[in-house]
């Protein structure tokens, strides 16, 4: 390591790599570990968006050799689902996108199972199907799912029997229809977010292994190892104490792995052929569309506010394009209806988002869950009212930007925080108020500002939990259940863990891979949790291996507790300026005085964190007294030029500043906005995924593009601001994902400031502006 430090917090320690030995070792190889046993699986995949199973043949490719085994839909009878249970692990009747998995072929090796699964014999009897949410939501609209009256759901999910709409969260705040009278001005429009991939450079891979003993082992590439055992050994009908899962280091996430998506192919493949190990790998295609993609969105937004700058009123709907099946998508749906005014102070809020099925892609978590798509409605909205009251953007959100002490949408009360501090600060990198001269006489440019706020959307209850190990020469083994994916989340861990032992960061070595069977149980590393929940409980884990320390040298030297310290790995005493090496005290103990025995022993902290604070909320009005945990607020800025002749923009600066309540590695904190706004742009500009008749015609990167060096701004500027979040540790709390929400719609509103044209629908291509320009 190139930085030598004992007391990490705060300081900028490297982001370590695969092979660093405080976070372990990198990820296995098939050949190594599983040997010649290995067998492969595919899956035989529906060609249409919505259609009966009238016919299955396996026959013909259970006569191919090479083949072991196929599995179909009367194998997995059951239902999986994190929020709603509302899908089967290979399909039972019907088919409701193109890509559902219908069967599962188990052979040799991947080409044989590949010429096998071609050689399953389906026949299908098309039904009439559901492309767009304003279609789904109608009462005439074909019905996709039936019986959602009899699935399980969560307390706070509800789906409406009869209808495609499988969630609704409603706000009713203060009275909207008698505040527009007292607007001076008031804005409405309707505003489109497309379905994207998350395009991980990895693609989802999972090797399972069902033992003669009954015990099934899974390894995944995954965000969620305890929910796939959970979710998983659900659904199979397994305990959940014979399911193991072990997630190796992730090549990318984004959201795409939490959950289960197509993990549970392999593992009910690998019940058909017990004690073999069953490979089954998305192709790139495959990935596009066969795993989660981000939900599309049809927003609509009145919004009015008075001459003297105050929004007085906002009126929101959401439809949500969730896909075939919304187990997971549902709680985007909660998380958009509890944000959906924005971080403003709005006193009267009306507000309905409808989680609906179409027969799409399975709609599932995006980095951002649902914030990045409602805030390109928001803060285009805001700017244009702002027009309308002839207020200054970056004033008018000073103005209305929600405070510490407010009540917000929900009833709830906001916790401090420095929203307002990160919008001035991100005006001053981009020189706000200052007009730039174009580049040449056929550009023109432009400025816009964005604000955002997001919480960790989850249940009430997630858990996080950590051990803290010593080892005789003083190292430390750190046990967590939080998933590493790029983020710097065993990064974080050491160095909470090095901070609160009063050791060198250098001495912590995080235990890896995270296996059900041995670690410390996470509920899923995803909402920007880890650093807030499992820092909290690798904190708690680490104070108790301190206790115990401290105690036990206190005996030695009779001496009070609270009068020794450890620092740099040696316990101190400020009474009698004593000192002690923790180095084989921690795993043999000490000697008593006159060879009268020892005390002390291993030492081992434990450590826990749940939240135990977060209530309901009414399902008519969406009020209570503590809605989420917490809000991560924070800022963007972009300054744009825009070629006339090709409508092409180019992307001279984004500025990007978050509250982010304590930055624990504040290097990594640079890094995360950096990322999000290279990838909020990229969502921005170029990113969606096409379909004609519900069939994706993009589904590769010849013509799905992602920003590239040559695509990404000139600058990026960021920043952050520090004000304490009460329950996190030392204040932090997280910013993974939030630096992506507020990109897109400060470039449109920069667009906007150059061409007075607006732009309702993502993504903001050439093509597109061009166009505009050509009918201006």
């Amino acid at each position: 390591m190139s930085e030598q430090t004992t007391n990490p917090v705060g300081k900028s320690v490297p982001r370590v790599d695969a092979y660093d030995k405080v976070t372990g070792a990198a990820a296995f190889t098939d050949d190594l570990q599983f040997g010649p046993g290995l067998l492969f699986g595919r899956a035989v995949r529906s060609p249409y968006p919505h259609a009966l199973i009238k016919r299955l043949d396996v026959g013909p490719a259970l006569e191919l050799r090479g083949v072991k085994a196929v599995v179909t839909g009367a194998d997995t009878p059951g239902f999986i689902g994190l929020y709603l249970k509302d899908r089967h692990i290979f399909c039972t009747d019907r088919v409701r996108y193109v890509g559902d998995p219908v069967a599962g072929v188990v052979a040799a090796s991947e080409e044989i199972a590949e010429e096998a699964a071609r050689r399953v014999v389906v026949e299908y009897e098309e039904l009439p199907a559901v492309l767009d949410p304003l279609q789904a939501i109608q009462p005439d609209a074909p019905l996709l799912h039936p019986d959602l009256g009899s699935y399980d759901v969560v307390p706070f999910i509800f789906p409406q029997p009869g209808t495609n709409i499988s969630n609704v969260f409603r706000v009713r705040k203060g009275d909207v229809e008698g505040a527009w009278a007292q607007c001076d001005a008031v804005v409405a429009d309707t505003y489109r977010v497309p379905h994207i991939q998350h395009v991980p450079i990895e693609p989802h891979v999972a090797i399972a292994r069902w033992d003669l003993s009954g015990e099934v082992t899974l390894w995944s590439s995954t965000q969620s190892p305890f929910a796939q055992r959970d979710l998983i050994a659900h659904t199979l009908g397994i305990s959940q104490g014979d399911m193991r899962v072990i997630g190796n280091y992730i090549g990318g996430g984004f959201g795409s792995k939490a959950g289960v998506s197509m993990e549970a192919l392999a593992v009910a493949m690998a019940r058909q052929v017990p004690g073999r190990p069953v490979k089954v790998r998305m192709t790139r295609e495959e990935e596009f569309y066969c795993c989660f993609v981000r939900q599309g969105l049809v927003a609509r937004v009145k919004i009015g506010g008075t001459k003297e700058g105050r929004i007085l009123a906002l009126q929101v709907e959401y439809y949500w394009d969730a896909g075939a099946y919304t187990e997971y998508g549902v709680n985007i749906t909660r998380a958009a209806g509890y944000s959906s005014t924005g971080p403003y102070n709005i006193p009267n809020v009306k507000t309905d988002s409808y989680c609906l099925y179409t027969n799409h892609p399975v709609g599932g978590p995006m980095r951002g869950f649902g914030m990045p798509e409602i805030h390109w409605s928001i803060e285009q909205s805001v700017d244009q009212l702002a027009e309308a009251l002839a207020i200054d953007p970056v004033a008018f959100r000073q103005r209305n930007c929600v405070q510490g002490g407010d009540v917000i949408v929900t009833g709830m009360t906001m916790h401090p925080h420095g929203l307002s501090e990160c919008i001035e600060r991100v005006a001053q990198r981009i020189d706000w108020g200052k007009k730039e001269v174009p580049s040449a006489p056929h550009k023109r440019r432009g400025k816009g500002v964005a604000a955002c706020w997001k919480a960790p959307a989850m249940p009430p209850n997630p858990g996080s939990e950590a051990w803290v190990r010593f080892n005789e020469d003083a190292t430390v083994s750190v046990g967590v259940g939080g998933q590493e994916l790029g983020q710097g989340a065993f990064t974080v861990a050491a160095q909470v863990a090095a901070e609160a032992l009063g050791i060198p960061y250098e001495w912590v070595r995080i235990a890896n891979p995270v296996d059900t069977k041995y670690s410390p149980y996470e509920w899923q590393t995803v909402a920007s949790r880890i650093t807030w929940s499992m820092g909290n409980a690798v904190k708690a884990a680490a104070e108790d291996a301190r206790r115990q320390i401290l105690e036990i040298v206190a005996r030695y030297w009779d001496q009070d507790p609270g009068d020794l310290d450890i620092r740099g790995g040696e316990v101190v005493s400020s009474k009698s300026e004593q000192s002690l090496s923790l180095r084989n005290l921690v795993v043999y103990g000490l000697p008593l005085p006159d060879d009268q025995g020892w005390i002390g022993g291993p030492i081992i902290g434990r450590g826990k964190f749940m939240p135990t604070y977060v209530t309901g909320l009414d399902p008519e009005t969406g009020q209570g007294a503590r809605a989420v945990v917490h809000y991560t607020t924070g800022a963007q800025a972009a300054e744009v030029e825009v070629d006339l002749e090709t409508g092409r923009v180019e992307l001279l600066c984004i500025a990007a500043a978050y509250d982010v309540g304590k930055a624990i590695n504040p290097e990594q904190v640079h890094a995360q906005l950096e990322g999000g706004v290279v990838q909020g742009a990229s969502s921005a500009l170029l990113e969606a995924l096409t379909f004609q008749d519900g069939r994706p015609v993009n589904a590769s990167f010849v013509d799905y593009r992602i920003m590239t060096a040559v695509d990404a701004p000139q600058r990026i500027l960021t920043d952050f601001v520090e004000v304490p979040q009460d329950d996190g540790p030392w204040g932090a709390r997280g910013v993974g994902e939030h630096p992506m929400i507020a990109t897109a719609p400060a470039i449109a509103n920069a667009i906007y400031d150059a061409l007075g044209i607006r732009f309702n629908d993502l993504p903001l291509t050439a093509e597109k502006i061009y166009l505009a320009l050509q009918g201006a």
